[in-house]
C-alpha cells in the first residue's frame, strides 16, 4: 500500500467531515431555538472539521514519507541479500535504486543480479511501511474529525477556528522561505569550514593564483597556492557590475523616461510588454546570442583596433549580452519610481517655466532616485548570479585583467565547473565550490539589504 493510497483516503475523510459538520450546523441553524443562537455559518463549520482531519494527517505523510524511506532501505539491507552489497556508497546506493525502480513499477527489469535479487525484499518491506503509514494517517484523519464532530454545536466559535488555522498555514510558508535560507547558510558554512580546515582562509581570499585542477589532494592543497578567488571575483564584478552596467543603465534609465514621459499611451502598451518578454528569455538563449553573434563580432573589433589578443571568449562579449538581459530589472524599477512621482510636481515644473527635459532631470528624477538606485543594485545582484551566458561567451580562464577582449570566468562559472562530474566531496578542488558559492551568497545579500536601505532610507511618500 502506497503513501498515494493514504493521501486519498485521507482527503476523502476531510470531505466527508466537511459534508457532514455543514449538514450538522445546518440542522441546527434551522432549529428553533438554534437558528439565533449559532455562532457561525454552516460552511464555516464544516471547514472547521475538515481542517481537523485534513491538516495533522497531512502532515504526518509529509514527515513519514522520508522515514518510511529509510527504514525501507535499513529492512533491505538487513536481509541475507542486502548484505552481501559492496561497502563502496555510490555502488550500493545505484544497486538500491535499480531495485526500487523495478520495485515500484516505473522500470520493467534489473540489469545488475543483485538489484534483482532485491526487489522482491523491496517490495514487502515497501508494502509493510506503507501500510502502517497508511493505518496510521488515517486514523489521525478520523480521529481529527471526531474531534471536530464533538464540538459542533451553537457555541463553539467555528469561524474563529478556521482563521486560526489559515493563519497557522501562512505562518508555516513565510517560514519555509526563512528555513530554506538558514537550510542554505548552515550547508554551505559546514562544508566551507572543512575547507578552510584544509586551506588557509587567507590564501583563499587574496590569492591571486586559481588554478584547482593542480590541488587534487589534501597534501598539496596548502603549497600549491592554487586556490586564490581574487581572479574569479575579479572577473564576476568586471562582467557582472561593470561591462553589464554599463549596458543596462543608460538603456534601462532611458528606455523607462521613454515610457513614462514621451510614450503616447497605445505605445506604451506595445513597448512596456516587448520590453518585459527579455526577462523571461532563458539565459541559454542569450548564451548562444553570446556566443555565435555577439563573441565573434567583438574579437574582429578586438583585432580591427590592434588588439593582438582579442579572444572569441572575451568579458566584453559576456558583459554586453548579460547587460541586455537585465534591462528589464532597471527599467521596470525606474519605471514604478518615475510613475510614483506626483503629477503635481510636474506640473508645477513646467508651470514655471522649465522645459520638459528640464523637468525630467531636475524634479522627476531626483524624486525618483531611490527607486532607481534600488533597482540597479538589484540588477547587479542578479548579473553576478549568472552563469550560462559566461560558460558560453566569456570562458574559463581565471585571469586577472581589466583589458576587456581577453577571456576571464566568473565564481558561478567555477562553481558548476568545480561539481561537474563524479567528485568527492573530501577534496579541496569540491570543497571550495562551498567556499565560492558562500561568499557570493553573503556579496548577494549584502547587495539586497543596501538596495532595501537606499529604497526606504530615501523614499518619499507623496499624496
Amino acid at each position: 500500500m502506497s503513501l498515494a493510497l493514504g493521501l486519498l483516503l485521507v482527503l476523502g475523510v476531510a470531505a466527508a467531515a466537511f459534508v457532514l459538520a455543514r449538514g450538522r450546523a445546518a440542522a441546527l441553524r434551522t432549529a428553533g431555538e438554534g437558528r439565533q443562537r449559532l455562532n457561525s455559518l454552516p460552511v464555516y463549520h464544516g471547514a472547521y472539521a475538515l481542517l481537523w482531519a485534513a491538516i495533522p494527517a497531512l502532515l504526518f505523510l509529509a514527515c513519514w514519507a522520508p522515514i518510511q524511506q529509510g527504514l525501507i532501505n535499513e529492512a533491505v539491507l538487513a536481509s541475507p541479500a542486502g548484505q552481501q552489497l559492496p561497502d563502496f556508497d555510490l555502488a550500493r546506493d545505484s544497486i538500491l535504486e535499480e531495485a526500487r525502480a523495478v520495485a515500484s513499477g516505473s522500470s520493467d527489469i534489473a540489469f545488475n543480479p543483485a538489484a534483482q535479487a532485491l526487489v522482491p525484499i523491496y517490495r514487502d518491506a515497501s508494502a509493510r511501511y506503507g501500510l502502517i503509514g497508511t493505518g496510521a494517517a488515517l486514523l489521525l484523519a478520523l480521529a481529527g474529525a471526531g474531534w471536530a464532530w464533538s464540538r459542533i454545536g451553537v457555541q463553539l466559535r467555528a469561524r474563529a477556528g478556521v482563521e486560526k488555522w489559515l493563519m497557522g498555514l501562512l505562518v508555516a510558508a513565510s517560514l519555509i522561505a526563512i528555513l530554506t535560507t538558514f537550510g542554505i547558510v548552515l550547508s554551505l558554512l559546514f562544508e566551507t569550514v572543512r575547507f578552510f580546515q584544509m586551506v588557509p582562509a587567507s590564501d583563499f581570499l587574496f590569492g591571486t593564483s586559481w588554478s584547482p585542477q593542480v590541488a587534487i589532494r589534501a597534501d598539496q592543497a596548502g603549497s600549491s597556492g592554487a586556490f586564490g578567488s581574487i581572479p574569479l571575483f575579479w572577473g564576476t564584478i568586471f562582467i557582472g557590475a561593470v561591462i553589464a552596467m554599463i549596458v543596462a543603465i543608460p538603456l534601462g534609465l532611458m528606455s523607462a523616461i521613454f515610457l513614462t514621459q514621451y510614450a503616447p499611451g497605445k505605445l506604451r502598451k506595445v513597448l512596456k510588454p516587448l520590453l518585459e518578454i527579455l526577462a523571461g528569455v532563458p539565459t541559454v538563449v542569450y548564451g548562444y546570442f553570446a556566443a555565435l553573434t555577439v563573441a565573434p563580432l567583438v574579437r574582429d573589433l578586438g583585432l580591427g583596433l590592434g588588439i593582438s589578443s582579442a579572444s572569441s571568449e572575451s568579458a566584453l562579449a559576456a558583459g554586453l549580452v548579460m547587460g541586455v538581459m537585465i534591462i528589464p530589472f532597471v527599467s521596470s524599477m525606474a519605471d514604478d519610481s518615475i510613475a510614483a512621482v506626483p503629477q503635481a510636481m510636474r506640473d508645477g515644473s513646467l508651470a514655471m517655466g522649465a522645459t520638459r527635459s528640464e523637468t525630467i532631470r531636475k524634479v522627476i528624477l531626483p524624486a525618483a532616485l531611490p527607486g532607481v538606485v534600488g533597482g540597479v543594485l538589484l540588477a547587479v545582484s542578479r548579473a553576478i548570479g549568472e552563469t550560462m551566458i559566461v560558460v558560453m561567451a566569456a570562458g574559463l580562464s581565471a585571469n586577472l585583467t581589466a583589458n576587456p577582449f581577453n577571456s576571464v570566468t566568473t565564481v558561478t562559472t567555477q562553481i558548476v565547473q568545480l561539481l561537474t562530474g563524479d567528485q568527492e566531496f573530501n577534496s579541496p578542488k569540491t570543497l571550495a565550490a562551498f567556499a565560492l558559492g558562500l561568499v557570493l551568497f553573503l556579496v548577494t545579500l549584502a547587495l539586497n539589504l543596501i538596495a532595501l536601505r537606499v529604497v526606504r532610507r530615501y523614499r518619499e511618500a507623496y499624496e
